[in-house]
């Protein structure tokens, strides 16, 4: 439906005269008809005035399909960083009500993930930044670190903290209902050597390895972080090596084993080889996770001239190649670059 017969419709159904609805809104009736005719159309800082005398959202205005509603959702949470809580609430509201649509369940349950973790991630930074403020003022308080440590996911000492048994628990119920989906198995290892659950890792890769299609390189990379979480960094070496002469330039490996020795804190060759990772990446357009590796290592040496640089190339990528332009990511890639050049 066009906007014009859209505000004629909901001026009715609100019992309004065009000059009641001018009043409210504080313009002259002639605009209002000029709108309902599809002479003119409303400026767009009207919009949300329109919207509330007519108790509507905006998209309602726009008689938007569920998919358009879906896609400026997203959009919307791609590019802002924080929704003001009357939007954010829409969404909500729009989202729960998909939820009984079995054509739409799915996109708005994963909306709604995002949506959450939208708020969650924005919330977060705010508290990071008074944790951090508060830990400054008070350095001999746990409170203070405690707080900073959720806030930030910083290392917690405490084992019945940090450890990942609920998540291993989740993701074997994922395995059990979809045994034949890789994706999942990679959760569950991740999630279980990251406690040092070899033995149950060694059995799961059993059953990995015998899917069909499994790239061997996952195989081989597993076997060796299973190798690393039992403290046998020789084992674990020796199988990077072997599947560095098996594979020199495949892709997988490259990047499995740049995220291998960079988490031995052998940073030379990790940079190396995410560079030529990135390099061979296959896909168009790539993704920034080399870059990223790269960026972080540089930081972590105290180089932040090189930090910087590398961040000039994560703008250039997602600028370039990703085509963004005023997107969360680019804000935050374009913000950080600015501030290690600040620090150099």
């Amino acid at each position: 439906m066009e906007l014009g017969k859209k505000i004629r419709q909901l001026r009715f159904k609100a019992n309004l005269t065009q000059e009641q609805l001018a009043d409210k809104l504080g313009i002259g009736p002639q605009a209002v008809s000029k709108w309902e005719n599809a002479a003119a159309m409303p400026d767009i800082t009207t919009l949300p005035l329109l919207a509330e005398v007519f108790g509507v959202s905006i998209d309602d205005l726009f008689d938007l399909t569920n998919e358009q509603r879906f896609n400026r959702i997203e959009n919307r949470m791609d590019i802002e960083e924080d929704l003001p809580q009357d939007v954010f609430m829409e969404y909500e509201e729009f989202l729960k009500s998909q939820l009984n649509d079995e054509q739409n369940k799915k996109r708005a349950t994963e909306l709604l993930a995002y949506l959450y973790w939208h708020r969650m991630d924005s919330f977060a930074r705010r508290a990071k930044r008074y944790a951090e403020e508060a830990v400054r003022l008070s350095p001999a308080e746990k409170g203070c670190q405690w707080m900073l440590q959720k806030a930030a996911g910083h290392a917690a000492w405490d084992w019945n903290i940090h450890n990942h048994s609920a998540a291993v628990e989740f993701y074997r119920e994922i395995v059990k209902a979809a045994p034949d989906d890789e994706l999942p198995y990679a959760y569950l290892f991740d999630n279980l050597l990251a406690d040092h659950r070899t033995d149950e890792a060694e059995e799961l890769l059993e059953r990995y390895a015998a899917l069909p299609g499994v790239n061997p390189v996952h195989v081989g990379v597993y076997r060796a972080h299973i190798a690393l979480a039992r403290f046998d960094a020789q084992t674990a070496d020796r199988i990077m090596e072997e599947l560095g002469e098996r594979y020199p330039d495949d892709f997988v490996y490259l990047f499995e084993a740049a995220q291998y020795y960079a988490g031995k804190c052998d940073y030379d060759r990790a940079i190396a080889l995410y560079e030529r990772s990135f390099e061979l990446e296959p896909r168009r357009p790539r993704f920034q996770d080399e870059l990223q590796a790269i960026a972080d290592i540089y930081e972590i040496r105290g180089d932040k001239r090189r930090a910087a640089e590398t961040w000039g190339r994560i703008v250039d990528l997602l600028e370039n190649e990703w085509g963004l332009t005023e997107e969360v990511e680019l804000t935050q890639a374009r913000r950080k670059k600015a501030s290690l050049l600040e620090k150099a």
